[in-house]
């Protein structure tokens, strides 16, 4: 049974969560597209905007310092968090989808040449294909996928066998999938490609709010993750990759900030992390992204994993009683991810009838597109997506709703 004492705890702290939607109270199971944010990431952000903001880095004056050392704590936060050697092994991006692009630019286009292999997973979002094929395109590399099975599990069998074939120059999978919820076993995969020649890239969007991190027991060389999946603002993300990886790598941006000396006879780049950073960043989100980590580490990690799994345990058993509904994706270990099709229905129209129920759920591809065509779902599935804060109660109101939805449609 779900531990019922951690969301009565925190939903005081998100104030998104006591509103109605067309005259429901909400049930927000959206998570795997955007968590909500607790009151100290939404204070933290005003703080900062009201109080000292300044740019960072280059100011001698109070605020400036002020600024710098509250981004750079934060950068110091995040590389504890996922267990990172060195704090300037952390880069902040954009996001994920900025953080793939740079290491596809960067070292793709430094170390991609014709007839070179990249693998990728069929489950991997739309981010962690479309950057590859580009820089293969550029440099005549190609994208070779690995299978998934009947379960939503990778095929080891086939990765093992792609590794012998392709001899990839890199492997990039995802920690956890948006759509399945299936936990890749990483670590295990990450040796393997090591031991066959291989550098490694994972995409932990949907891992960091759900799991602890540790990039040194992976055994990666890169590994990407966004904040506003972890309770953290929209605009920030990261990249950590092995320093040696991340010094050989020349900059993909050029501007201020990412180097040391500027001349019309040449141009001195800076070092780690700033090398990767042109420009003036997301400060404020940068900082709420540090007070995001906080917040989930005062929880524990290991509770919200644990509360997750008995949230997933609990969501197969109810959507097991709805007649004609199928879950997509059932891995032993999974992530807060049920994904469920229905016979004969559109998930868009479920989607639409649980709306005017206040049920906030997600219809569609889930941007993982070649996933959906491997399982033969032109339409896609209806996603219902977990966080800390989400109940059994939450989950049995939407089943609820989805059993008069398909009595509506059918």
């Amino acid at each position: 049974m779900a531990n019922t004492s951690l969301p009565e705890r925190i939903r005081r702290d998100f104030p998104v969560l006591q509103r109605k939607v067309h005259g429901k109270p909400l049930v927000y199971l959206d998570n795997a597209a955007s968590a909500q944010k607790p009151l100290a990431v939404i204070e933290g952000q005003r703080e900062y905007l009201s109080n000292y903001h300044a740019n960072i880095h280059r100011g001698a004056h109070h605020l400036a310092q002020l600024a710098t050392e509250a981004y750079e704590g934060a950068r110091n936060s995040l590389a504890a968090h996922i267990g990172a050697a060195h704090s300037e092994e952390v880069i902040f991006t954009s996001g994920s989808t900025d953080a793939i692009n740079l290491v596809a630019q960067s070292w793709g286009r430094s170390n991609l040449s014709k007839g070179d292999v990249v693998l990728v997973t069929r489950m991997e979002h739309h981010a962690n294909i479309v950057p590859w094929q580009m820089i293969c395109e550029a440099t005549g590399a190609r994208v070779e996928p690995i299978n998934v099975l009947e379960d939503g599990s990778l095929d080891l069998e086939d990765f093992h066998s792609a590794l012998q074939q392709h001899k990839p120059k890199l492997v990039a999978m995802v920690h956890a999938s948006n759509t399945l919820g299936t936990i890749n076993p990483v670590s295990e995969l990450c040796q393997a490609a090591a031991a066959a020649g291989a550098l490694t890239l994972i995409d932990g969007s949907q891992a960091l709010p759900h799991m602890a991190i540790d990039v040194q027991a992976i055994g990666c060389d890169f590994y990407v993750a966004t904040a506003h999946k972890a309770y953290g603002p929209t605009g920030i993300g990261f990249l950590w990759g092995k320093k040696d990886r991340l010094n050989a790598m020349p900059p993909w941006r050029g501007g201020g900030e990412m180097i040391q000396r500027v001349s019309f006879e040449g141009t001195t780049y800076n070092t780690l992390p700033h090398k990767f950073e042109a420009g003036t960043p997301h400060i404020s989100g940068g900082i709420a992204f540090g007070i995001a980590l906080d917040w989930m580490n005062g929880i524990g990690m290991e509770q919200i994993a644990a509360h997750e799994a008995d949230l997933v345990a609990h969501a197969h058993s109810a959507v097991g009683t709805l007649e004609g509904v199928r879950i997509i994706g059932t891995a032993p270990q999974k992530v807060g991810v049920v994904s469920l099709i229905a016979d004969g229905i559109h998930p868009y129209d479920m989607g639409t009838l649980l709306d005017g129920q206040g049920i906030a759920v997600r219809t569609g591809h889930h941007c993982t597109e070649p996933l959906m065509d491997h399982f033969g779902l032109e339409s896609g599935t209806l996603r219902m997506s977990f966080a800390a804060y989400t109940t059994t109660r939450e989950i049995d109101v939407a089943v609820a709703g989805l059993a008069r939805a398909l009595a509506m449609l059918r």
